[in-house]
Formats: structure tokens, C-alpha cells, sequence
């Protein structure tokens, strides 16, 4: 199974972040808005005996963390320099950034190593196309939860399918 650890995006600031893909020109292919979310740990190709392990990581990481207030004020490009492969929007959220490093913590077999840059990925390159514009947000929104979600890949994209939701302490 293809899993990570993610959070999704409310459908109210996907759809916001939905009209900014208006601007996409050439070959980028945009997420659709209920796809749109935050990888918090990717884990990759993961034995099924281990789900119930991750889901009581999940469970127990849950109820550490408080709920917080995440902010998306604009976009950005993996990488930043040369041809992009990624168009994303910017997340700011001091709980993402101790999620994802408990969950590097708790699980540093699926620690890669890179640094976590919280992030909205709203296309992918596909082909030639020229960089899109920066695009301002001032978008905010409450985090209470956060997912482990299964990745099937297909050639029209991928399925997510989330395996469980854990609530943040106290939501």
C-alpha cells in the first residue's frame, strides 16, 4: 500500500485555491479541489500488517497536539529556480510543522531526511509550459484533524482514500 500522513484542506479554501488555477497555461496539470492537502509524512510502499501500527501512531500523535489556525498567503515553485516541476501555495501553521516532526520522531524509518515545507501542491507540470504568476491568498483556516491516506496510483491520477481520521486534542 502507498500511504502518507496528511491533512486536507477545507472545501471552502480548495475552491479559493481552485480560481487561482484559472492562470495555468501549457501542460500543468491542476489538483482537483477535493484532493487538495497538506503532506504531513510521505511514507511510500508500506506492508498492510503495519496500517494498524500507523493508525495508533496517528491516534496517539492526535492527542498531543492542539488545534490550530493555518494561513495560506501565496504560491511558490518546485524547485524555485530553472524549469518547475510543482506550483504550490504556501502554508503557514506551527502545528504542521510539530506534526510533521513528531511523525519523523515517532516513525524515522520513513524519515527521508528533507525538510518539511508545508505546502498545497495545485499542479503538476506535465509537458512544456511557462512558470505561472505569483498568485497572493490571505486565507485561514481552523486544523482539527489530520488523515492517513491511502495513494492509488492510475493514469488519470491518484485515488486517495483516507484510511483514518485522527481529531487534535481537544476537537
Amino acid at each position: 500500500m502507498r500511504l502518507f500522513y496528511a491533512s486536507f484542506i477545507p472545501k471552502e479554501i480548495a475552491r479559493e485555491l481552485a480560481r487561482a488555477q484559472t492562470a495555468l497555461k501549457g501542460r500543468w496539470k491542476p489538483t482537483p479541489p477535493h484532493q487538495m492537502h497538506l503532506t504531513l509524512l510521505f511514507l511510500g510502499e508500506v506492508e498492510p500488517d503495519l496500517v494498524g501500527h500507523l493508525k495508533g501512531v496517528g491516534r496517539t500523535l492526535g492527542q498531543e497536539i492542539e488545534p490550530f489556525i493555518a494561513r495560506i498567503r501565496g504560491t511558490g515553485h518546485f524547485p524555485n529556480q530553472g524549469s518547475p516541476r510543482v506550483w504550490f501555495a504556501k502554508v503557514e501553521g506551527e502545528g504542521y510543522e510539530h506534526l510533521a516532526k513528531r511523525l519523523r520522531e515517532i516513525l524515522p524509518e520513513f524519515n527521508d531526511g528533507k525538510p518539511f515545507k508545508a505546502h498545497v501542491t495545485l499542479a503538476r507540470k506535465k509537458g512544456p509550459a511557462p512558470r505561472v504568476p505569483p498568485h497572493v491568498f490571505d486565507l485561514t483556516y481552523p486544523v482539527e484533524s489530520f488523515s492517513l491516506v491511502s495513494s492509488r496510483l492510475t493514469p488519470r491520477g491518484p485515488i486517495y482514500s483516507e484510511l483514518e481520521t485522527f481529531p487534535l486534542k481537544g476537537a
